[in-house]
């Protein structure tokens, strides 16, 4: 089973804090027994199962807050509020942090919403501890009217994170400096700093999100394989994996783009052969902050060629940990959301095989004592940016366009 483990601000004569005259707790300088605070407590003895869910279904879609549930084992009330003898007593609150790790790699970190107790007869109970990251935090946060500064992305996301409003640690930040030159804009007072960020994200286009390890993460708009990208594949060529599902449909299927800004205007792409093929199906993104109206219209010019045709995508497919070697594990759970892969497919084990690059969007788990089980769903790359040098997004020849 995963390590899970709470944050929890335990006092009395068993804390584990630093205590004058005590012979173990009151060394100085010790790294043992701090002053006080919040301490990482294992509980993970007492997990009957976990689920995460990380990313977002679609590549247009907003990334949404990260979930977890975590069900605890409760026939000693361990985890009941009430419960004066249990060890957390005084705990078992909302807000608390909670982090959660398979061999050695962090899946999920948030903070704890609910509490959730279920009892059964015969004494049989359990507890469920739903989370979420700090997506949910910036949803509750609004920022005092002001003007921002004309910069690059990722230094106006740095810059909202700064605000007092939000006042978000820079330890827990992985923010890409951004391409695209936003325009000082001026934000009303209460406005949502979830969905400020966003559309400084949108700007871009970027992706905004909250990683693995509870960082507030920014990439700008040119992909980035790494150059080291594992393979998923149904033939023994790959890592093994089960469940795929293949969309092939209109879900992304724009041929008329507008798109505003108040610093550069309004503009339309359109791609008049999708039209003539199947009808105008319109894409409109309003309030962004997009200061060229050369870059604009850019963008737009772009993703009316991007999302012009049908797309046939490999959706997700599910992996079982547990089937696979140590080295292989570790592979899938370094992954993090907008790291890319190879999928090949063999529909119904009939050649030929389907070969994809994919990038990953959505990260989920669902841990049981039987299995743990890691889905990932994907977004195509057709279409994405030109990269210098980059094993896969640095060759024209296989879909890639030149950015701007």
């Amino acid at each position: 089973m995963p390590k899970v483990e709470i944050g929890f601000d335990i006092v009395g004569a068993n804390a584990p804090f630093f205590t004058l005259d005590d012979p173990t707790k009151g060394i100085l300088d010790n790294t043992s027994y701090p002053l006080g605070g919040q301490i990482f407590y294992d509980v993970t003895d007492s997990v009957k199962g976990i689920t995460t869910r990380r990313g977002k279904n679609r590549q247009l879609d907003e990334f949404d807050a990260g979930l977890a549930n975590v069900v605890f084992e409760n026939n000693d009330r361990t985890f009941d509020p009430e419960y004066v003898n249990s060890p957390y007593y005084g705990q078992i609150i909302p807000k608390r942090s909670i982090r959660i790790s398979s061999a050695g790699n962090r899946i999920f970190t948030g903070v704890i919403d609910d509490w959730n107790l279920n009892y059964e007869p015969g004494g049989f109970s359990e507890a469920s501890a739903a989370a979420s990251d700090a997506f949910t935090l910036f949803n509750t946060q609004t920022l005092s009217a002001g003007t921002a500064t004309a910069q690059l992305s990722g230094a106006r996301i740095n810059a909202i994170l700064d605000l007092p409003d939000v006042n978000w640690p820079q330890q827990d930040r992985d923010i890409d400096a951004g391409i695209t030159q936003l325009g000082a804009d001026v934000f009303a007072e209460d406005t949502n700093v979830l969905a400020y960020l966003r559309t400084v994200s949108n700007s871009e286009p970027g992706n905004l999100f909250i990683n693995k390890v509870g960082h507030v993460t920014f990439t700008d708009r040119n992909p980035n394989s790494g150059n080291k990208v594992i393979g998923f594949a149904d033939d023994g060529t790959g890592i093994p994996y089960q469940g795929m599902k293949v969309v092939y449909g209109s879900e992304l299927l724009y041929n008329e783009i507008v798109l505003g800004s108040q610093f550069a205007g309004t503009v339309t792409a359109t791609d008049p052969q999708s039209i003539d093929e199947y009808g105008v199906l319109n894409l409109t993104q309003n309030d962004l902050l997009v200061s060229s109206p050369t870059v604009l219209e850019q963008l737009a010019a772009y993703y009316a060629i991007k999302y012009s045709q049908p797309e046939y995508r490999f959706e997700s497919i599910d992996v079982v940990l547990d089937d696979l070697g140590d080295t292989e594990q570790q592979e899938i759970l370094a992954l993090e959301i907008g790291d890319f892969v190879t999928v090949k497919f063999t529909p119904n084990g009939i050649p030929p095989s389907i070969r994809k690059v994919a990038e990953i969007i959505r990260i989920d788990h669902d841990i049981t004592p039987e299995a743990h089980i890691v889905s990932l769903g994907f977004s195509t790359t057709e279409g994405a940016f030109w990269t210098l040098s980059d094993i896969i997004f640095g060759r024209l020849s296989t879909g890639n366009v030149l950015g701007f």
